[in-house]
């Protein structure tokens, strides 16, 4: 066992810093060497205490009052690092007098001069110094109290914590022969999570998640960022390590939260040796952003291409309020075909962007970004609202006026009273004078959407039916279909997803099969059908002998403007054959529940 000459041993031992020397002892186990002044006082022990406390099991005492959440998170750290498995800096809480105080851990080996190896550890307590840092921050105007080291609701270090020591993070791991990665945690629709049950349970789900990271990644360097997003540094072990560890957070958070939440998102980087910290936490971030509204898509690894996706969606964002002011939003109408006579029955109103510098802009190109941003009940009532606008304007040029479809996001319900919305603006409008009643709007809703519903989303939809509009279903089949939705909700219409009918002989016809089991069953229980996609002569007739009532797409109609429209009737080019209203409501009743 290595001996330290006594004036060194003094000199340590009276160190006002808290550190341990450690030993490994022949039958593997380790020993203090050395116990500072600052360690005791640390811990509140004397000397005396020490054989009580330390003995071979050198962290006994200081597990005991170390957070429950955080006590396995040291101890398994301790090991690797006596065992040389990892390095050995960390942050965890320690109870002290006044509460828990947020400790910052360090530790290196030393080659001694005869060849032995000891383990040198240092611990901070952070807290024990901020009133004396804020003191000096405030003097010098340097930061606020809430801008420091640790978040005050989790105990995690911070931003100001990560700024500070992130980079020194990254490049320890690159010094022991590891590969840093950066990962950038968001919790998915926390605002609605804080509205349905309340901020108290919103805190509640915050400590939850940075429990879960902590012990998730107990070498790594975890913070919460701002609000409900979270950063971690940590050794990169390879792709299926970071999905596997993912998909066991997010199993946690959903299974341990208060109610229901669909867990969280991840931007993940893997940090090239000559990008910062700063940097590869930005990239991690832009990555997270881009994650769609698939639920089945938590996580996202960032690639060079993200950054021009990235710049896009916040050109949409930047812009959105504008492109409504000045109109570049724009109603594109696209019509339904009653399949038995071809005449048409009504039109689905379409979002189609046209911006004057970057020219028409797709749904498939907008769409993400509001989502992302949780402004999708802007749009969606934007485009409510300029249909019933226009409703005037065909009155009184004299064109059908014949139902429309307006397409509402599953979002939507959790940020806005959606029915007493629509209310709103059906009597703005006085839509009632134009001799048409609520039924003329038929509200679509995506499936996925529903696979999703919350108990106040089958109110609103409940709601929806009884204030006399009409309710469909959206993408039927596109990959979350269950007949749940048969069961579950009152609805008036399904709409088969395009690639139903587009892949009719696929897989030895199988589609034919489902479309036309599903339009049976659909027709037992009173809901009407409809199928997208329709393009050739062929599908027209396949879908007359399965009995399907509608059908949408280019072979009849592609979507367009109401201006394009009007031009149409300015040069006295024939409207297309419409199906009046007592002949819409006969076919109705016809499958009616």
């Amino acid at each position: 066992m290595y001996t330290f000459q006594s004036e060194v041993r003094r000199a340590f031992e009276n160190l006002n810093v808290p550190m341990l020397v450690i030993a490994a002892a022949g039958d593997g186990s380790f020993v203090p060497l050395i116990v500072s002044k600052g360690f005791l006082a640390f811990n509140d022990l004397t000397r005396d205490d020490l054989s009580e406390y330390y003995g071979k099991d050198i962290n006994i005492g200081l597990y005991e009052k170390v957070h429950p959440d955080e006590r396995e998170k040291l101890r398994t750290i301790s090991i690797d690092f006596l065992n040389k498995r990892s390095e050995y800096d960390l942050t965890f809480r320690l109870i002290q007098e006044d509460g828990y105080h947020l400790i910052h851990a360090a530790g290196y080996w030393q080659t001694m001069d005869d060849g032995t190896e000891l383990a040198f550890l240092l611990y901070n307590d952070v807290q024990k110094h901020e009133e004396r840092l804020l003191e000096i921050a405030k003097k010098y105007k340097l930061f606020q109290k809430d801008d420091f080291y640790t978040d005050s609701l989790t105990n995690l270090p911070n931003l100001n914590y990560i700024n500070k020591y992130g980079q020194e993070k990254t490049e320890q791991i690159r010094s022991n022969g590891g590969t840093p990665v950066a990962m950038y945690f968001d919790i998915d629709s926390m605002q609605s999570y804080n509205r349905r049950y309340g901020i108290e349970k919103g805190d509640d789900l915050l400590v939850l998640v940075a429990n879960v990271l902590m012990t998730s990644f107990p070498h790594g360097l975890v913070v919460r960022s701002t609000s409900d997003h979270f950063g971690v540094i940590d050794i990169y072990y390879g792709k299926e390590d970071i999905i596997e560890r993912i998909d066991s957070i997010n199993n946690k958070i959903k299974s341990m939260a208060f109610g229901t939440t669909t867990g969280i998102n991840v931007g993940i980087y893997v940090i090239d040796s000559d990008v910062s910290y700063t940097e590869a936490m930005d990239h991690a971030l832009r990555a997270n952003k881009l994650i769609g509204e698939d639920l089945n898509k938590y996580y996202r690894f960032y690639t060079a291409e993200d950054d021009t996706l990235y710049n896009h969606q916040r050109y949409i964002i930047e812009n959105f309020q504008r492109a409504k002011e000045e109109g570049w939003i724009k109603v594109f109408y696209q019509c339904f075909l009653r399949v038995e006579t071809g005449n048409g029955m009504g039109f689905e109103a379409l979002a189609r962007w046209i911006d004057p510098e970057k020219g028409m802009i797709t749904p498939d190109n907008f769409i993400p970004a509001l989502e992302k941003y949780h402004l999708m009940h802007e749009m969606d009532l934007y485009i409510f609202e300029t249909v019933c606008k226009e409703i005037k304007i065909r009155y009184d040029m004299g064109l059908p006026l014949l139902p429309v479809s307006v397409n509402f996001s599953r979002q939507d319900f959790d940020y806005i009273d959606v029915v007493g919305e629509i209310n709103r603006i059906y009597d703005e409008y006085n839509i009632s004078q134009y001799g048409i009643d609520k039924s003329y709007f038929l509200i679509e809703i995506t499936e996925q959407g529903m696979a999703t519903a919350t108990e106040k989303f089958y109110t609103q939809l409940d709601e929806i039916r009884r204030n006399g509009y009409k309710l469909w279903v959206d993408d039927f089949g596109s990959g979350y279909s269950s007949l749940n939705v048969f069961s579950n909700f009152d609805i008036d219409l399904i709409k088969f997803d395009m690639k139903l009918l587009m892949n009719l002989d696929a897989h030895n016809g199988a589609n034919r099969i489902i479309i036309k089991a599903m339009i049976d069953v659909a027709h037992k229980l009173g809901i009407h059908t409809l199928c997208e996609g329709l393009e050739t002569e062929e599908q027209r007739q396949f879908l007359i002998e399965t009995g399907c009532e509608l059908a949408q797409g280019f072979l009849y109609h592609k979507p367009e403007s109401l201006d394009t429209i009007l031009q149409r009737l300015n040069k006295n080019i024939p409207i297309p054959n419409w199906e009046t209203e007592d002949e819409r409501k006969r076919r109705e009743n016809k499958f009616s529940n």
